[in-house]
Order: C-alpha cells, then sequence, then structure tokens
C-alpha cells in the first residue's frame, strides 16, 4: 500500500497544479484539504484520496499540459497569489487555464519567463545545480569599465545572501549595456552584482532560457514549438527534480 503513496507536494506538482515550492504554501497556509481535512506537512497522498485547494479538486484528470513564452513588461509582478498583486501575471495574461511561471524576474524587469503548468518541469529548470543557462541584456548608470567586466564574470560575494556569484559570461555591448549569462537564480542577483561595484542597473531584460528565445513583442506570448519542447527536454534529462534552493530565506524581493 504504501508504494502507492505520493507525498502531498509531489501530488499537487504531478497534477499540474503548481511546483512544489509553492505547493508547500499552499499547504502551511491551510488551503489543502485531503478528504475534507486539513493535512500537515508531509502528509502522502492514497489514490482514492480526494485533494483539493481552495475547494477545488486536483488530479481526478490527466491533461495535456501547457507551455508559455511570455514576454513580461515592466510593472508586472511574477506571482500567482491574485488576491495579493493586482499587477500579477497570471491576471495580466489571463490564460484559459491554471498556469504558474518558471522562476521569476522582478517588477522593474522585463523579457522572457515561461509558464506552464507541469510542475515536474518547473523543479528541474530552476535547481541551481543543474547549471541551466538565462541570459540578460543589462544598462547601467556609467560607462563598463573592463574591470566590470572582468569582476562580474569572476563572482562576486553578496553579503545579504552570505555566498560568492558563480562564474559567468559578460560582455560588453556598448558603452552603458553589457549581456550576462547566468547559471543561477540568486534573489536579485545581477542587480546586487552591479550595485556591489558601485553601478547602478537601468533597465535588465531577460532574452533567453535554456533553447528558449525571446522574440515576441513586450505583454504577448506564444507556445513553445515541438522542437523547442524536444531539445528542452533533452537539456533537463539529467537534471534533478527535487528543488532545494540555496539558501532557505523568503524571496521578497525578486532580481
Amino acid at each position: 500500500m504504501s508504494d502507492n503513496l505520493t507525498r502531498l507536494n509531489k501530488y499537487l506538482s504531478e497534477a499540474g497544479f503548481c511546483s512544489r515550492r509553492e505547493a508547500d504554501r499552499l499547504i502551511d497556509a491551510g488551503r489543502v484539504t485531503i478528504n475534507d481535512n486539513i493535512p500537515e506537512m508531509g502528509t502522502k497522498v492514497a489514490p482514492d484520496d480526494v485533494v483539493k485547494v481552495d475547494g477545488e479538486i486536483v488530479g481526478q484528470h490527466k491533461k495535456e499540459f501547457t507551455y508559455l513564452a511570455f514576454n513580461k513588461p515592466v510593472g508586472i509582478v511574477c506571482t500567482t497569489d491574485t488576491r495579493v498583486e493586482k499587477n500579477n501575471i497570471i491576471d495580466y495574461i489571463n490564460y484559459h487555464k491554471r498556469i504558474f511561471p518558471i522562476g521569476r524576474l522582478d517588477k522593474p524587469s522585463e523579457g522572457l519567463i515561461l509558464l506552464t503548468d507541469d510542475g515536474d518541469i518547473v523543479n528541474k529548470i530552476l535547481r541551481a545545480s543543474n547549471n541551466h543557462e538565462k541570459e540578460y541584456i543589462v544598462t547601467v548608470d556609467k560607462p563598463i569599465s573592463q574591470t566590470f567586466i572582468e569582476r562580474m564574470s569572476n563572482g562576486i560575494y553578496i553579503e545579504e545572501l552570505k555566498q560568492r556569484t558563480k562564474k559567468c559570461k559578460v560582455r560588453k555591448i556598448d558603452k552603458f549595456t553589457f549581456s550576462i549569462v547566468l547559471t543561477q537564480g540568486l534573489n536579485r542577483q545581477i542587480r546586487r552584482m552591479c550595485s556591489y561595484l558601485n553601478y547602478e542597473v537601468q533597465t535588465l531584460k531577460r532574452i533567453r532560457i535554456m533553447n528558449i528565445k525571446l522574440d515576441v513583442a513586450v505583454g504577448t506570448y506564444r507556445k513553445l514549438s515541438n522542437t523547442e519542447l524536444e531539445t528542452l527536454s533533452k537539456l533537463i534529462s539529467d537534471s534533478k527534480k527535487t528543488f532545494q534552493p540555496n539558501i532557505q530565506r523568503p524571496r521578497k524581493n525578486r532580481r
């Protein structure tokens, strides 16, 4: 019997309702029930159990997953809690089925963000140790020096997070603009790195996540192509499924 049990957060993720991390938040908030009873964190679900979130049944029907590439405008918040933020990504897109973002871009940033209802792929992409590339174009408030490029490339110790950033690819584009390719997703990482070197970010746009490139207008989205999904599947095939953030801290301010 125990072989048929699934941890509740994994159940919600595999049902395509949300990521495991978001599931943990929902469980902790008492918004999830099993057979109309509020469970404890770590509770396991049996095949005949009825799981609900906010009173709605989850996981009763297998469905085809959705994968979207969205060009997030400045001012939109990457949260699924539509009760808290008016300018949230879910209400903005207003998609006909429940989806959630893979990772985040902070409110002043723009660019590519993926949305899906496939919780498993979320965990694989987000796990920092999988070294999946994300590329950004950044403008700053003063001329970019060679020292700036070298120090950004070699990693910077972020005091607030108590750790050094991984080495990364940084390329100067023009006097005030550079591109940077990260394999981490630390809290406001690029802004913190620039601030350490006494630069202030003026604009920040994500233009690529792994093999997916930004190619739609601001505020619009498209479905990922079969070719993109096949390549993405290969890139994450060796990724560990379980998401374990590098730092156990609330992420109130996002990059």
